[in-house]
């Protein structure tokens, strides 16, 4: 049968004519056939899923009520388009509460369907042929994929141990700073769980002023903090002449599929993010907006899913140094990120996380997510499925259970 003629049209920041074309599997699908193979091979074995990245409860009743409320009222029925004002009221009155930061709810703050969403757009707004975007690695690649899409260079900046997962800023090439007009900062960090430090945001923002950077931190996981109390990287002086913060409902009140977020912080940076925006979207649901609006105004909610984040994690640390893992628990986020094994003492070895993250899906049924982009670590999470701390409890000694038996060498 002869190719279509549609087959020749994709663009070529798609793969153009090769698109679909390409045999390479990527990571995040891999897992997905490892998981099936493992269910298929061990049918009666139980599968834990250490690797999920989202919340693994539902928003809390009071939040679904508020919902259901504002779903029967038709003033609720139209286009959101950027956003109504009352969520931009609860959100800047958010950032007071929360982080001491305040921002002008007429216009420095705009919803978002997502957090996602909205990083897709920052290149749209900003990157010319030619231009760079400074984007730390390992990490969440959508404004890089975008900036690509427009033609524009990114510049990686490795996130390394030594350095507490925080970029070394100091080693940007001159002539990268000078085309730089994007810096993508994600703290606390998905996949580390590090958080950055005032002295970090301070250099930051010294950076952007000097080289006319603008800078996007992705505040996904900002709330979910284990050390002191949250920081906002608009909390630093200097910091909103700079940039913006996008905050998101999902993890901070187990609203993932809800799409609810915020973008927040230089209000010219918010226009041009509101112009975009226009042109893709009329916004969220009215009465998720207003479902939104009741979590912000109940960070008493997050507190209680940080508690459980939190406990989880604690155990988690303790498990895997009990078979030979060095873990230890994250600054924020709900992800421990450790380095992998090596292979398993006179058997086989492992070259890279990819490598051990397969193996152990396969034969024990746990799921994990590798990430070899610096070093070679895996990233599991504290979202398994679990209801209750009695039920947490026997998960995570199964875990034991099954690392035990692989005798791990690091």
């Amino acid at each position: 049968m002869a190719e279509s003629y549609i087959q020749s049209l994709f663009a070529e920041r798609l793969g153009g004519e090769k698109f679909g074309k390409d045999t390479k599997i990527y990571k995040f699908e891999k897992i997905k056939r490892a998981k099936r193979a493992a269910k298929e091979k061990n049918p009666d074995v139980e599968l834990i899923d250490l690797g999920v990245g989202e919340p693994d409860e539902m928003a809390f009743p009071e939040v679904i009520n508020i919902m259901k409320e504002e779903c029967a009222k038709p003033e609720n029925r139209g286009y959101a388009d950027n956003g109504i004002q009352e969520f931009k009221d609860a959100a800047s009155k958010y950032m007071e509460r929360i982080y001491g930061v305040s921002v002008d709810p007429v216009n420095e703050v705009l919803h978002s369907i997502g957090s996602k969403p909205a990083l897709a757009m920052f290149p749209a707004i900003y990157i010319n042929p030619g231009d760079v975007t400074l984007m730390t690695v390992p990490g969440y690649p959508i404004i890089a994929t975008h900036t690509k899409w427009y033609g524009g260079e990114v510049y990686n900046l490795p996130l390394k141990e030594v350095n507490g997962f925080l970029p070394d800023l100091d080693s940007i090439p001159n002539d990268i700073r000078k085309r730089a007009k994007l810096l993508y900062l994600n703290y606390p960090n998905n996949p580390t769980g590090a958080v950055a430090t005032e002295e970090f945001y301070r250099k930051v923002v010294k950076l952007a002023k000097e080289n006319n950077i603008i800078v996007v931190q992705d505040a996904a996981y900002a709330s979910l903090n284990y050390n002191e109390k949250s920081l906002s990287f608009l909390s630093i002086p200097g910091a909103k002449d700079v940039g913006v913060e996008v905050h998101s409902l999902s993890k901070a009140f187990n609203m993932t599929g809800w799409r609810l977020a915020f973008v927040t912080g230089n209000p010219l940076i918010v226009s041009g993010f509101g112009f975009v925006k226009d042109n893709y979207d009329s916004g969220q649901f009215i009465s998720i907006q207003k479902a939104g609006i009741h979590a912000l105004e109940h960070p008493e909610i997050t507190d209680a899913i940080c508690e459980k984040y939190k406990r989880r994690l604690k155990m988690m640390v303790e498990i895997l140094n009990s078979v030979g893992f060095n873990a230890k628990m994250p600054g924020g986020s709900f992800y421990l990120y450790v380095r992998s094994p090596k292979g398993i003492k006179g058997g086989r070895r492992f070259e890279l996380a990819e490598d051990f993250s397969e193996y152990f899906i396969t034969e024990k049924s746990i799921s994990t997510v590798p990430w070899d982009d610096v070093g070679h670590y895996i990233r599991l999470s504290a979202t398994f499925i679990a209801n209750g701390e009695k039920e947490e409890k026997r998960v995570m000694e199964e875990v034991r259970r099954r690392l035990s038996e692989m005798k791990l060498e690091f």
